[in-house]
C-alpha cells in the first residue's frame, strides 16, 4: 500500500442502483486507526450522491475523491453517473496531480470526469496504508453509519497508472459480463 506522498490508484466496480446521500461510501486508502485523522491522511474513490463538500450536475450519484476533511470533485461540471454497472477510478500522484475516470463497467470505454492540480491543503498527501472500503475516516470518527454502496471489485496499486493501462482494466471488466 503507498504511504506518505508516494503515488497511488485504485479502482472499483459499484452500481449506481445502492448509493445514499450520506458520508462516506469510500474504496482505498485511509487511516490506520480506523478513525479520523486531520489532513489529506486519504486517498480514496467516494461514489455517491452526497452534496456537503462536492457536487457535478444533476442529482448524482458523482465519482468523487475522499483525501479526508470533506470529498473533493475537482470540477462542478462533472456529470451523474447512473450507470447500473459502474467503473469508478481515482488516481493521484502524491503531490501534484490527481484525475478521476469512470464509465458504463458493461460496455464502452472509460471517460476522465477530472484531471488537474490537487486541492490546497491535499500537498503533499499523508496516505497512511490502511485499505478502507464503505466508510471513511469522518464515519468512524462518530460511530455513524451514513455510508451505503455496493462492492463488486476493486484493486490499489502503488503508482500513477496511464490512461492507457486503465483502459486496458476497463476491457477487462466489460469482458467479466456484469449484468449477465
Amino acid at each position: 500500500m503507498p504511504t506518505g506522498s508516494n503515488p497511488q490508484g485504485i479502482y472499483m466496480v459499484t452500481t449506481s442502483a445502492h448509493v445514499n446521500t450520506g458520508c462516506c461510501y469510500d474504496y482505498g486508502n485511509g487511516e490506520t486507526s480506523r478513525t479520523y485523522v486531520a489532513g489529506p491522511s486519504m486517498d480514496s474513490i467516494y461514489f455517491g450522491s452526497c452534496t456537503i463538500w462536492a457536487h457535478g450536475t444533476g442529482s448524482g450519484p458523482w465519482i468523487m475523491a475522499d483525501m479526508e476533511d470533506g470529498m473533493v470533485i475537482g470540477n462542478s461540471n462533472t456529470p451523474s453517473i447512473t450507470y447500473k454497472f459502474v467503473t469508478a477510478i481515482e488516481k493521484n500522484n502524491g503531490t501534484t496531480e490527481w484525475a478521476l475516470r469512470g464509465g458504463d463497467a458493461t460496455t464502452g470505454t472509460l471517460s476522465t470526469v477530472y484531471k488537474g492540480a490537487l486541492p490546497g491543503g491535499k500537498n503533499p498527501m499523508k496516505k497512511q496504508g490502511a485499505v478502507v472500503l464503505g466508510a471513511g475516516g469522518d464515519c468512524c470518527y462518530s460511530n455513524n453509519t451514513a455510508s451505503a454502496g455496493t462492492f463488486y471489485e476493486g484493486a490499489i496499486v502503488t503508482g500513477y497508472p496511464s490512461d492507457a493501462t486503465e483502459d486496458a482494466i476497463q476491457v477487462n471488466i466489460v469482458s467479466a459480463g456484469y449484468g449477465k
